[in-house]
């Protein structure tokens, strides 16, 4: 045989190879197609754009021989990592094949991931897990264990410097959480993905409780009770179109700016529905995701963890198309009070955009923080003061604006003046003050009130003596406090210049190794 027909021999076998590679287990497919979920071919495809995925070390295999596994040693070791275009701009990823020892991380498994993962930071690139797998692999012992520790690693090297996002498809289980944990955004699956350290049979072994996986884990329970999961979705497919269109909208890396778009919505578009969504009266509720809407470009608005702690709302949207971090108290939940899970959940988000220089606007609308013996207990003072820390250590771009209400310590962290926010702005009906005026009336007058021969007239008298002299719209601008006072109507007008104006802000932070937030 010559050694050009040789060449071609060898070149036929490697395309076989490559296709057998490709299309994986026929049965081991029809296995992951009945559970309902999609393989991780399949998911790929759905996440980058047609054609532009690269595979890297697809024909790699493990080297162990122990309990059986010399006899089973599949290309790919359970494990597709490579790269592609997400709308044109590149994009890394490695993606669980359940198909193959479920997916369980060992050696050669987890070299591929770390090798990935560093690939992604060299060439300042999103990351992006798609995570199917059953926990580290039990045969592979404690190199399984290091595995895991060398993706943590890489997670917490990642962190602020390139958006990583986990997307879970299938079971996450053990100390395998862990990475997701660390990452900028989680997606879940309901009836497929679950998130545990320890799984249903364990937990009832130990505490004699029954509960099954997705009760113990699942998407729903992770994005009500937890916070563990930002996005839930009933499907893979509407599920990775969200990942694709959260891609579209992040800046690459932290050395660039989120790609701005142009939108036909006109920046100095007037909004007198605004006055008609937000009553004056502080007792009513509304739903401020309405004015937020009313607000951005188009009304388009990508909200995260929107069922963990709904009384703050955060998301990312367009104002004159530049991306902006929005974050804001919601009255139509607990009157908008903070409390300690919305206080993580603000903390977390602003911190995120503020690695990734996007520029916040912060709606406020807040009557305190949520009083009781549970939340105090439960370390409301540490977990507010979280969100406090992640404020005062931005240095986007922060813009504040006061619909309503504006009380006590909670006005204060939600981006004040006094905490550092570049630009204050306050609708007519703002109350900004210590407390409400009932409140400060009654103690201020408390002896007065007592001692008067009509309490409850002096009560009302002294109510409103303090609204109109301390609590009236004017007040605070008249002391500095807010830049403005500002037509409701023209809202999305001034955010939109004064992102302008901010838009070539630089702050140096004092020269430390890194602060020390809250615990």
């Amino acid at each position: 045989m010559s050694a050009s027909s040789d060449a071609r021999r060898r070149v036929t076998e490697l395309a076989r190879l490559h296709e057998r590679v490709r299309e994986g287990d026929e049965a081991a497919t029809r296995r992951q197609h009945d559970k309902g979920k999609l393989t991780v071919r399949e998911r790929i495809d759905l996440l980058f754009d047609k054609g532009t995925f690269v595979e890297v070390e697809p024909l790699r295999r493990h080297r162990a021989t122990g309990f059986g596994l010399a006899d089973r040693r599949p290309h790919t070791d359970g494990v597709v990592t490579g790269w592609g275009r997400v709308h044109d701009r590149q994009v890394f990823v490695f993606a669980h094949d359940f198909r193959l020892f479920g997916g369980a991380l060992g050696e050669a498994h987890a070299q591929k991931i770390h090798k990935i993962q560093d690939m992604a930071l060299k060439a300042g690139c999103p990351i992006v897990g798609l995570n199917d797998g059953a926990g580290a692999r039990i045969q592979e012992g404690v190199v399984a264990l290091a595995g895991y520790g060398g993706i943590f690693q890489r997670n917490v090297r990642s962190s602020g410097v390139v958006p990583q996002i986990s997307v879970m498809l299938g079971p996450c289980a053990g100390g395998a959480v862990y990475s997701p944990a660390l990452t900028d955004f989680v997606f879940m699956v309901r009836g497929t993905s679950q998130m545990f350290i320890t799984g249903p049979d364990v937990v009832q072994a130990v505490t004699g409780e029954e509960i099954t996986a997705d009760g113990l884990g699942g998407a729903d329970v992770h994005a009500l009770r937890s916070g563990a999961a930002g996005m839930v979705y009933d499907d893979e497919e509407s599920c990775l179109a969200d990942v694709r269109f959260l891609l579209s909208l992040l800046p690459s890396n932290n050395r660039q700016v989120a790609p701005s778009y142009y939108s036909e919505d006109p920046v100095d578009r007037v909004s007198e529905g605004l006055v008609d969504i937000v009553p004056a009266d502080t007792r009513r509720s509304y739903d401020v995701r309405d004015v937020v809407r009313e607000v951005v470009d188009d009304g388009d608005f990508f909200e995260t963890h929107e069922r963990w702690a709904p009384n703050i709302v955060v998301g990312l949207a367009h104002i004159g198309g530049r991306l902006v971090g929005v974050v804001a108290n919601q009255p139509s939940v607990l009157a908008g009070a903070m409390d300690i899970d919305a206080s993580e959940k603000g903390a977390r988000f602003v911190q995120m955009c503020d690695a990734f220089n996007i520029p916040l606007v912060t709606f406020v609308d807040v009557p305190g923080f949520l009083p009781g013996r549970e939340q105090e207990h439960e370390g409301i003072i540490r977990h507010g003061a979280k969100l406090l820390y992640a404020y005062c250590d931005a240095t986007v771009p922060r813009i504040q604006v006061i619909l309503r209400k504006a009380y006590g310590g909670a006005y204060i962290v939600m981006d004040s003046l006094s905490i550092g926010a570049d630009l204050s702005y306050a609708w007519p009906t703002n109350e900004i003050a210590v407390m409400g005026a009932q409140g400060a009336a009654d103690v201020v007058f408390r002896r007065e009130i007592a001692a008067s021969d009509d309490p409850e007239a002096t009560r009302a008298e002294r109510i409103r003596q303090y609204e109109e002299e301390l609590m009236h719209p004017f007040y605070a601008a008249e002391r500095g406090l807010v830049d403005d006072v500002i037509d409701p109507a023209r809202t999305r007008q001034v955010l939109a210049g004064s992102l302008e104006a901010l838009s070539a802000k630089h702050a140096e932070g004092p020269s430390r190794k890194h602060g020390n937030p809250p615990m």
